[in-house]
């Protein structure tokens, strides 16, 4: 499986100017051979406008999931984004992800929210991601800060997950998330842990782009810059060539000591 990761500038509310540049990056990623193109958190409307979230969210069977089921079996390359979902009164940080025939293959409400303004926005969610079949690899979802926290990737890849997809908006100043925590949650879990960054300013908040597939060695199996938008597509077949030597046996051999 080819997986496609779109380091993107933040939508900031331009709802049709992000779905066309979506639409454009997503028509690469299929001629490149991708079956998957991961894209950041809250894609839509975008992170940093509060004032949009409660305002413009919609339900799972909304516009914006109908068009993003249309793009994808359109192009055959399925689609992983962050976006504010509602439901009901409440609104969450969500993301979807779509396969390449147009199928909502799972559904996640991030459950570690960030600071003031997520806290103030958005509902937290209370159950992890269902682990789901992607070409052929057991996939599940994070959003952002989620993946700060080894227990929630530890219990994905516990539930068979080799795949974790996180859309992220992860601020300038922050870059050992991206350099040392994601590598470090693929090698811990022996899978491939993809982190799909917003790059650019929203508001008086700069992105810092550095999106990074990181492969069960801990090692970068392609990473962004930090500056620029970024288009990156792996063949996960090299995460299978890492040799057993180089994997993780956490999940075996951990023993709880005792109280």
């Amino acid at each position: 499986m080819k997986l496609a990761l779109w380091q993107a500038p933040p939508t900031n509310g331009r709802i049709e100017d992000g779905l066309s540049a979506l639409y454009t990056q997503l028509q690469a990623a299929a001629a490149a051979g991708a079956k998957l193109l991961l894209v950041p958190e809250l894609f839509l409307p975008g992170y940093n406008r509060p004032d949009l979230h409660a305002e413009l969210a919609q339900p799972l069977d909304g516009a914006w999931i109908t068009r993003l089921r249309d793009m994808a079996a359109r192009t055959g390359c399925g689609i992983c984004l962050g976006w504010a979902e509602r439901d009901g009164d409440a609104v969450y940080n969500a993301a979807t992800t779509i396969g390449p025939d147009g199928a909502v293959l799972g559904h996640y409400r991030k459950i570690q929210l960030y600071g003031a303004m997520e806290q103030a926005s958005f509902a937290r969610g209370d159950d992890l991601c269902p682990v789901f079949a992607l070409e052929g690899r057991q996939a599940a979802m994070l959003v952002c800060y989620d993946i700060e926290f080894p227990g929630h990737a530890a219990a994905l890849a516990q539930a068979g997950a080799d795949l974790i997809l996180v859309p992220t908006a992860n601020p300038v100043g922050f870059e050992h998330v991206q350099r040392r925590l994601v590598p470090a949650r693929a090698h811990e879990n022996d899978a491939v842990v993809a982190y799909a960054n917003l790059v650019g300013p929203e508001g008086d908040v700069t992105f810092g782009g550095l999106s990074v597939i990181a492969g069960p060695d801990g090692e970068a199996l392609a990473m962004a810059g930090a500056r620029g938008e970024a288009l990156l597509v792996v063949d996960l077949i090299a995460a299978a060539a890492v040799p057993r030597s180089l994997r993780s046996a956490q999940r075996q051999e951990y023993r709880p000591a005792r109280n």
